[in-house]
């Protein structure tokens, strides 16, 4: 083993206050800090607020520097190193990846967790974590073409009955950031292009608007009702809902104001 070590921390989902109290001790006891925000912002602060809080330089990578090079890895060899990202560091694979090559590396490992969407998202709305199935990525649209597949999974995660985490398309280096309108105008297009019977004139849908932050906010209706409404600004999520508990209905209607027919289905 190397007399380095990597930690992965993960910042949590809105501002520089939103991580642990372990994850800030560590990093303030870290040699070097890396950072990467193109899988997911850190809303609510800056690279420049991080190392106020931190007291030291936090290295911005890009995704070239992240998944195409030995940088981090290299640099743990010998030192404290942090790698550090919005919400919880394992939930990319490439974060995986350079967790594995570490270890095979002789680089001692350690993780720090971090708040994710994947509990906040439905605990916001009331809804059981262990009824989501499959989560799913909407890509930002380039010209006419669809993949199916994401449309494909929310179908196969509808037919068992469970619900469906939509995560939408993120470009950082681009300052491009899929919005809840975008991503309900693309699963309408697939509808009409696929016609699995996903979205219907009275199907419910969710959208989550900065989950973890101030301004959070929670939003149901019907998919051709919500492209008219103001929903915030991004990050956006979107959840179609499987077959509810009459707990997971009553929430929904309290928490997000969905229609009250849910609690009679």
């Amino acid at each position: 083993m190397s007399d380095g070590e990597l930690l992965f921390i993960g910042l949590g989902l809105s501002g520089v206050d939103g991580m642990t109290v372990k994850a800030l001790s560590e990093l303030r006891s870290c040699d070097i800090i890396y950072a990467e925000f193109y899988t997911s912002d850190l809303m609510g602060a800056t690279k420049e607020d991080l190392e106020g809080l931190i007291g030291k330089e936090v290295v911005l990578l890009d995704r070239t520097q992240v998944e195409e090079t030995e940088e981090v890895i290299e640099a743990a060899k010998g030192k404290k190193v942090a790698f550090v990202t919005a919400g919880d560091t394992m939930a990319a694979t490439t974060h995986v990846d350079i967790r594995i090559r570490a270890e095979e590396e002789g680089v001692k490992t350690r993780l720090i967790h971090g708040i994710s969407i994947f509990s906040s998202c439905p605990s916001s709305m009331g809804l059981q974590p262990y009824k989501f199935g499959r989560t799913v990525t909407l890509p930002l649209r380039e010209g006419d073409y669809l993949p199916r597949s994401p449309y494909d999974h929310i179908i196969d995660n509808k037919e068992r009955g469970l619900h469906s985490m939509i995560l939408l398309d993120i470009r950082a280096e681009e300052g491009r950031y899929m919005s809840a309108k975008e991503g309900i105008e693309w699963l309408l297009a697939a509808e009409e292009m696929y016609g699995g019977g996903l979205i219907g004139d009275e199907t419910v849908m969710c959208v989550a608007s900065r989950i973890g932050s101030p301004d959070e906010r929670i939003i149901a209706g019907t998919a051709k009702g919500l492209l008219d409404k103001d929903v915030g600004g991004p990050l956006h999520t979107l959840v179609i809902p499987g077959s509810l508990h009459f707990m997971e209905a009553y929430a929904l209607v309290a928490f997000a104001g969905a229609p009250e027919r849910i609690i009679e289905d």
